[in-house]
Formats: C-alpha cells, sequence, structure tokens
C-alpha cells in the first residue's frame, strides 16, 4: 500500500497525515504551538517550535508502535505542505536560525503604517496589483518591521545574507536542508508583494515597503516536484511534491474544481473562498482576489475571499481567556442549555475585524448582558457570532461575484458543531454541506502532490471520492434572519466605536 504524506502547519498545531489512494486519513498526529502574545496585538510563533513539532509528528507517523497501520517512509509517494498563510519569517542563510520570532497573520504591530500608506494614496494601486485590501494581515508590512526593528538586518538582507518566507517555505527549507528557497502562488499572492497579473514579486511593491528582492523565495507551482527532503530526516529522500496555503488548499480539498463553487473552513479564523474561473475577479465590498492553485502547466484558479480573523479561536477564548469551558467540545452542549442569547452579541474582535469591513482598531465587545445572562449564553453568543462573521462575508461575496450560491460546502475542525452549522444555515438562508471526510486542508495539499507523481490521475477521479456526511436546511424565517443580522450589525458597531473614543 502506498500513501501521500500531508504535512499541516496550522496556527494553533502542526499535524501530520497520510492518504490512502480512496481519500482516507490512514492514520493522524498532532501536536499544539505556542502562542505568544508580547504586547495587546501582537501575535507571535518560535519558528524553530514550528519546525521541530512539524518534523516530530511526521517523524513518529513511522515510530509510534500505538499506530493502527506499520508504515514505513518507503511507503510513501510523495510529502504534502499546507500552511497557516501570511506568518512571516525571518532567517540567516548560512546557520538556518530565525533572526526572531514569527509574525502570525493574527498580528496588528503595523496597523498604523498601514493607515499611513492608506492616506497616501496606496490603495487603490496596491489592490489592483494584488487583489488585497491595505492591511497588517498580510506579510509586507510584518517583513518591513522585522527589518526594521532587528539591529542590522536590513544591511544584512541587502547583501543576500537572509531569507523570507511564510511558513510553506520556512518548512521546505527545513525539510531540503537549505538547498530549496521556495514558495506557490497560493501562499506568495497572501504577502502583499506579488503580482496577480505578472504572476511574479513586482518591483514597484519591494520598492514601496523597502524590502531586498533578494530575500524572496522562487516561485514554484502548486502541484509538482519542488525538491526532495534531507534522507537523514526519513531515512530515505522523499519528493515534496506539492505546495498550497491552507484555505486554498481546503477549496482543493472540497473538490470546488469549477467556478461558482464555494466553501467555509472553521478553524482557528473562518475562510470563505468562491472559485471564479482562470480570470482574477475584482472585488467592490473589500473582499480579497487570490490565487486558489497552479499546476505546472501555468494554469491559474483564482478565487474572492473573505477572511475573518477570530473563528475557532472564539471558542478557546472561551476556555483559556474566561475558563467557561474546560475544553473546547463542551460549547454546543452549554450552548445548547439556552433556547437563545437572550439579545446578547459577542463581537470577537480581538485582533481587529476581516472582511468585509477591515478595522484593525476595533475591540473584542459584549453588549446586551443583564443580570440573568449566564456562561451557556456567551457560549452561545460565540457559536453565533462566527456564523454572523461568515454571513457577512457570504452577502459580499454573492454581491461582487453576481453569482447566488444555492449551497455551501463546509470543512475544518468547528464544522463538526451541529448547533454551529444549522446557525450558520439559518443566517446565510441557503443550505450547508458537510463533507465526510471535514479535514479537508491536508487533503487538498495530499490530491495537489497525487496528480502531481501519478498517484491520482485527475480531478475526476478526486472529484468521485467527495462524499456528503449531511446537509443543514435553514431553519428560520426571512424576517428573523434579517433581525437578527440587524442585531449583529449594531454589536459591532459598538465594537469599533470603542477604538474611535
Amino acid at each position: 500500500m502506498t500513501y501521500i504524506l500531508a504535512l499541516d502547519q496550522g496556527t494553533t498545531s502542526s499535524r501530520a497525515i497520510l492518504f490512502d489512494k480512496n481519500g482516507n486519513n490512514i492514520q493522524a498526529i498532532q501536536r499544539e504551538l505556542d502562542q505568544i502574545f508580547p504586547q495587546p496585538g501582537w501575535v507571535e510563533h518560535d519558528p524553530m517550535q514550528i519546525w521541530e513539532t512539524q518534523l516530530t509528528v511526521a517523524q513518529e507517523l513511522f515510530n509510534n508502535p500505538s499506530l493502527p497501520k506499520n508504515v514505513s517512509p518507503d511507503d510513501v509517494v510523495a510529502i504534502a505542505i499546507t500552511n497557516q498563510r501570511e506568518t512571516t519569517v525571518l532567517w540567516d542563510r548560512h546557520t538556518g536560525q530565525p533572526l526572531a520570532n514569527a509574525i502570525v497573520w493574527q498580528d496588528r504591530r503595523t496597523t498604523e503604517y498601514c493607515d499611513t500608506l492608506r492616506q497616501s494614496g496606496k490603495q487603490a494601486a496596491i489592490q489592483q496589483k494584488t487583489g488585497l485590501v491595505l492591511d497588517s494581515y498580510f506579510s509586507a508590512s510584518k517583513l518591513r518591521w522585522l527589518l526594521d526593528s532587528i539591529p542590522g538586518a536590513r544591511e544584512r538582507a541587502r547583501r543576500g545574507e537572509l531569507a523570507f518566507g511564510t511558513i510553506d517555505t520556512w518548512l521546505v527549507w527545513n525539510l531540503t536542508a537549505g538547498k530549496v528557497h521556495a514558495t506557490d502562488p497560493s501562499n506568495a499572492s497572501r504577502t502583499m508583494l506579488f503580482n496577480l497579473h505578472t504572476l511574479d514579486w513586482d518591483d514597484e511593491l519591494l520598492e514601496l515597503f523597502n524590502i531586498p528582492r533578494s530575500l524572496m523565495p522562487h516561485i514554484v507551482p502548486s502541484s509538482g516536484v519542488l525538491g526532495t527532503t534531507e534522507p537523514s530526516l526519513f531515512g530515505r529522500s522523499i519528493p515534496i511534491a506539492s505546495l498550497i496555503g491552507d484555505q486554498q488548499a481546503a477549496t482543493f480539498g472540497q473538490t470546488c474544481f469549477q467556478p461558482g463553487m464555494a466553501k467555509i473552513t472553521y478553524g482557528t479564523g473562518c475562510f470563505m473562498l468562491l472559485n471564479t474561473g482562470s480570470h482574477p475577479v475584482a472585488s467592490q465590498n473589500q473582499l480579497l482576489t487570490t490565487i486558489g492553485w497552479q499546476y505546472p502547466t501555468d494554469k491559474i484558479t483564482y478565487c474572492l475571499e473573505g477572511s475573518v480573523f477570530m473563528g475557532g479561536a472564539t471558542i478557546q477564548w472561551l476556555r483559556d481567556g474566561l475558563g467557561i469551558i474546560n475544553s473546547s467540545s463542551e460549547v454546543e452542549a452549554l450552548a445548547q442549555t439556552v433556547h437563545d442569547v437572550d439579545d446578547t452579541y459577542l463581537v470577537p474582535a480581538f485582533t481587529g475585524l476581516g472582511a468585509p469591513i477591515w478595522d484593525g482598531r476595533a475591540r473584542g465587545t459584549i453588549v446586551g448582558m443583564t443580570r440573568g445572562t449566564t456562561r451557556a449564553h456567551l457560549a452561545r453568543a460565540a457559536l453565533e457570532a462566527i456564523a454572523l462573521q461568515a454571513a457577512g462575508v457570504l452577502s459580499a461575496m454573492i454581491e461582487d461575484s453576481g453569482i447566488a450560491l444555492t449551497e455551501i460546502k463546509v470543512d475544518g475542525g468547528a464544522s463538526n458543531n451541529n448547533l454551529l452549522m444549522q446557525m450558520q444555515a439559518d443566517f446565510i438562508g441557503i443550505p450547508v454541506i458537510r463533507p465526510r471526510i471535514t479535514e479537508t486542508t491536508a487533503l487538498g495539499a495530499a490530491y495537489l502532490a497525487g496528480l502531481a507523481t501519478g498517484f491520482w490521475k485527475d480531478q475526476n477521479q478526486i472529484a468521485s471520492q467527495w462524499a456528503m456526511n449531511h446537509r443543514f436546511e435553514p431553519s428560520i424565517s426571512a424576517s428573523d434572519r434579517d433581525k437578527k443580522l440587524k442585531r449583529w450589525h449594531q454589536a459591532v458597531q459598538r465594537a469599533r466605536e470603542w477604538a474611535e473614543n
């Protein structure tokens, strides 16, 4: 039996998963990742911990006697890599050591700098080139901050001594012992330094952010063998056959191969992508135009995307910040002990608000509480907040694309929460479809690696493996939906006003 090994490096954990030819998850191992919060609004990771946890879980798949399958590295056809996007790492090309902690996509430290660029009229040109809203979410301002803040870093970068990468690039560098410095278009398109039209790093943007081109990785297709692992890591060299950002990977794993197909992934954040085909669609509603994936033939698939910063992380806050649940899995049962939120709304703008609002100064807010408000109401309000944020993104996406979606696929850990999925169907007014395999991020990356190596024949074979687990139909009236959305918008406005005062 042969397998694809998917490395799924996310915001809160590193995972390794083996997939067989039927797309089944044969076995998986996961390790959590420390979250570092040096200051309010700052979020960091230790790059060495990212690499060490990712390598450890991959090696444990072959050396853990408690796992059901006796699999060796010789059974692996290829490695697939999918990753948290925008998170920025700067390291020494000679030693391979990072110069500082990675700045995570959620980090807001460069908000004021981005505001300055916006006030100087740079927004339109940046959006035209990159498809992105000018925001600290993306890598460019993070990389600029590192170069400005680490003594000597900018001069060393000019001398070609340093390397930049998003997490895919960092993993590939380490897997190949520094032989390959590469990224793919899906990740490159999240840096705010990549031109969607030329499909290359943009010299004017590099100059604007004062970033030497020598820092930048080589751009390779999302599907295709780009190198092999250092033999000492797994006892043999294994081809690395795909790189793709996590949300694009989930879209591919959901087999959203045709224009007009869309998915929502519920992870640390909440991300909605719509396949728009072979041409980029410019957003009029502050959504992102991004690359979905690229095949070796240079065929590009574009997507519209809406990014919500606090999805599953909202539930983690209930657990770690408030302590009202002991584990994330408890939230559904607790929320079901009350029939509604009793007009209580939680706006989880802990790191600002993403699409379609893009307000980096907004802060987390709870409104409508009374003496009768309980932890169950807060739990239910947290679930509603996730679904309501996604509903706002979907509304903007429909307006931008002109496509009236008739259903939407869902995946990610929180998609297993039936109450949340019912809320989502209610608040968007169309059916929500959950697949049999909800961990589609790793699966999508595996599919791309498998296509590159002949493990799977084509997209049709992959599409035939997709299977539905459950369909959630809307259960509230249009008028009740409108009332809920109106109340939510009022709560969001309160969160935004707080930063203004």
